[in-house]
This record gives structure tokens, sequence and C-alpha cells, in this order.
């Protein structure tokens, strides 16, 4: 029986079964996929239905409440789906459900290529010099560590001072990226100086602060890459860290870059996912057909 105070039994299961599937995931993925599954348990709440006993026509419902209602992307939506999908497969896995609602679930059709904008060559040019004249040596550390090095936002304002090292050489920056992965990122040498002069001779704490000499976070790397792109002429709808990252990708491939080299740059599990930043893939300039006919051209 319940009342004021008492929580019943279904949501102590469900409870349960939050904090299993959650318990999967560490650090900024964690947050990530807790952020996405809280939309959809309270979805669930405005629409009264408890969340294990769903059935699959309302978790088709609740995509298309994302997609026309929130109207999220396609990649947004998916993604969103999959945290769904994920939860319910661990629920079936633990035996708190007999089967999944999400299984025959219909997925969005994902774009071949990425919404997202990237600067062109000149703007991202326009940005670095921008960042490197500026008073604020984390500027130009800041636009070095996305643009150059295609950093996540959150790898680059996680990265310490204590991560800076030598490695076979080169000097590198140890970051955790997605999953609490360690990776090494080799610094070219004008991220060096760039990483250098916001460390500024101190032994430790973080690499990127704001200003008031604190860890820089999200927000405030967006509002210094935004006032840089005013500064440096460049008029985007919406800049964002992402795009930086984006740029890294584009930049590589429109330099020539191999899509596997760029793939393993990225640190993409996934080709595909790399492909999908690839805005030059129709180029008939690159087309692999004039690769083989130069290779055989004694044949020819």
């Amino acid at each position: 029986m319940s009342g004021p105070g008492v929580v019943s039994p279904d949501r102590v299961v469900l409870r349960a079964a939050v904090s299993a599937y959650l318990g999967r995931y560490r650090g900024d993925s964690r947050l990530h996929t807790e952020s996405d599954l809280r939309v959809f348990l309270t979805w669930c709440s405005d629409q009264d239905l408890e969340p294990l006993p769903v059935a699959r026509v309302d978790i088709e419902r609740y995509v298309r409440w994302l997609q026309d209602v929130r109207r999220f992307q396609p990649s947004t939506v998916s993604r969103r789906l999959s945290v769904v999908v994920g939860f319910y497969r661990v629920c079936v896995i633990d035996g708190i459900l007999p089967h999944s609602p999400a299984d025959y679930v219909r997925r969005p059709v994902v774009p071949p290529e990425s919404p997202t904008l990237g600067l062109g060559h000149l703007q991202f040019e326009a940005l670095i010099t921008t960042a490197r004249q500026s008073a604020n040596p984390n500027d130009f550390a800041l636009i070095a560590m996305l643009g150059l090095l295609g950093l996540r936002i959150f790898e680059a304002c996680g990265a310490n001072i204590g991560d800076l090292g030598e490695e076979h050489g080169h000097r590198a920056l140890r970051v955790r990226g997605k999953g609490g992965k360690i990776v090494l990122i080799p610094l070219p040498p004008a991220v060096a100086r760039a990483v250098d002069c916001a460390v500024d001779g101190r032994d430790d704490g973080p690499v990127l602060r704001n200003t008031l000499g604190a860890r820089m976070d999200r927000h405030a790397a967006t509002r210094r890459l935004k006032h840089l792109a005013v500064s440096a002429g460049i008029r985007m709808p919406r800049m964002h860290p992402h795009m930086l990252r984006h740029t890294f990708v584009t930049t590589m491939l429109d330099a020539g870059v191999s899509l596997r080299d760029v793939q393993i740059a990225a640190r993409h599990a996934d080709p595909r996912t790399t492909m999908r930043y690839d805005r030059a893939r129709k180029n008939l300039d690159r087309h692999p057909n004039y690769i083989l006919a130069a290779y055989m051209a004694s044949g020819t």
C-alpha cells in the first residue's frame, strides 16, 4: 500500500534498473548517457507511463516527439534512442524484463553527411591568427587543442599540466577520452608553444584557465570561441567548440590525408563516422580511378 513518503515497489525496481544501466559507464560518458535517459523518463512521466511496462508503440511515439516536437537532428534522435535501447537491453540481461520493448523500434535515417558546419580553410587560418595575437594566452591554446589536435571540448578542458610529457622524443599530451580511454596525442611545435604559454611556468593545475584563473569549462570555452570568431570576422549562425573538431577532420581530408589516418587521428571507432565529415568525397579530382590509371600507366 502506497502513501505520502512511500516509494512504490515499481519505482524501487526502476531505480535499480537505471543504476545498473548507468553503472556500465564512467566519467563524461555516464553524464551524457544519464542526461539522455532522463529525457526519456521525463517524457514517460509527462505521458503518465510507467517506463518498465511500456510497449514498442510508446517508444515509437517518443521518437516522433523528439523529431516533430523537439525537432532534433536525426543524429541526436538516433543517439537518444540508442540510450533507450541499451537501457531495456540491460533490463532483459538482468532479468527485470522478459523482453525489450525497444527491439524493433525504427531508427531515424541519419544523413551520410554531417549537418555540423566546419570552418573553411581561410576562416580557420583567420581564427588561429586572431587567437595567436590575443592578449589571453589561453585563447591560442584553446584553438590549437580543439582545431589542431582535434580534442573534444571535455578533453581539452580536462587536460592537466601533469598530463604533459615526452614520448620517444615527442612532446605529448595524455588525454582521457570517451569511455575513460587514455591516449597519447603528439604536440606539433606550434601547439606545444601555445600550451607552454598557457601553462606559464606552472607545475600543476589545469592547462586551460578562465579569466578568474580557475579551470576553463565548456561554457567559458564557448564564450571565448565566439569572441575570437567575431574578432576574426567569421560570421557563423552558431559557433560552438565541436565545430573546431569538425574542422580538424575536414581540413585533414582536404589536405589529402587518407581516410584511415584521419580516422585514427580523430579516434573514431567506425570509419563511417569519419566519412560523414568528408565534404569533398564527391570531388572528382580525388577519385581513385586516377590513382589506378597512373599506377598502371605503363600498360595503358
